[in-house]
């Protein structure tokens, strides 16, 4: 408990080192003061992806049935989930908490261990907290835009939350290493298989690498503000169809995503709420 309360503290100290804002403050615009670095880890992701993930993908959807792959992803949710119900608690949304509490209990008993979502179809809306979103509600920007290698697009607020993120992860605390390992891939792969439908659209961009920032921030304001986002929110304002779906794949492919860092939602798409 000491190690997981030192991380936290770890966490926010470099949040607020590496120059993140608070909110009153945070100039309009995209703040990408590291583009040429950000750009070539861009290139490196998208080679990676291009090699690995996308083909991985590709065949995991084409050998798998639907059915099968939507249990894979109804498990993996629900191990997520603690994280889900934690950053509700920091964000003080108690009403969001109690649904989720019950959609935890419900879904591991009833839906066995998650491999099934009758809290859904039982009403009960599913929520999407991390502790990224938590710090931007707690009133801290999201300092400049990053590019993380193998992880995508995130920014010097959200980077450091991961490691929080992790440890509320119950994977994190299983004995053996290997189903830490296996929890991780499976993530990445069933992400990765849900965003394949928005590779054409980033791909068919004239700057895929703006295409995706600008997507990203906008994505992890709208969750932060819970849907309350100023309309001029940024100058390179992504329209229409374009823009949700560049937003889906900023959550979900090496080359223009952040793989681990927001928690799947068993309903198909995050936002809004």
């Amino acid at each position: 408990m000491q190690r997981a309360f030192a991380t936290v503290a770890l966490a926010i100290a470099l949040a607020l080192g590496a120059g993140v804002t608070r909110a009153a403050d945070k100039p309009k615009g995209v703040h990408d003061p590291f583009e040429r670095v950000n750009r070539a880890t861009y290139a490196f992701n998208d080679a990676l992806d291009r090699m690995l993930a996308r083909p991985a993908a590709r065949a995991y959807k084409a050998v798998v049935p639907g059915k099968a792959r939507e249990v894979v992803s109804n498990f993996l949710a629900n191990l997520d989930y603690p994280t889900v119900l934690v950053n509700d608690v920091l964000q003080g949304k108690l009403r969001a908490a109690g649904t989720d509490v019950a959609r935890l209990a419900i879904n591991t008993t009833i839906g066995i261990g998650g491999l099934f979502d009758p809290a859904t179809h039982w009403g009960l809306a599913a929520n999407d907290e991390d502790f990224g979103q938590t710090l931007g509600v707690w009133g801290f920007g999201p300092g400049p835009y990053l590019v993380l290698p193998f992880l995508g697009p995130s920014d010097t607020r959200d980077a450091p939350a991961k490691v929080v993120d992790r440890f509320t992860n119950v994977v994190h605390y299983a004995r053996n290493a290997k189903v830490g390992t296996l929890e991780l891939g499976a993530s990445l792969l069933d992400r990765r298989t849900t965003l394949l439908a928005a590779d054409a659209t980033v791909e068919g961009a004239f700057d895929p690498y703006q295409l995706v920032r600008n997507s990203y921030l906008e994505r992890r304001e709208y969750r932060v503000r819970d849907g309350n986002v100023p309309e001029e929110k940024f100058d390179d304002e992504l329209p229409g169809a374009a823009g949700d779906a560049a937003g889906d794949a900023a959550g979900a492919a090496p080359a223009a995503t952040d793989l681990s860092a927001e928690p799947r939602s068993p309903a198909a798409a995050p936002p809004p709420r």
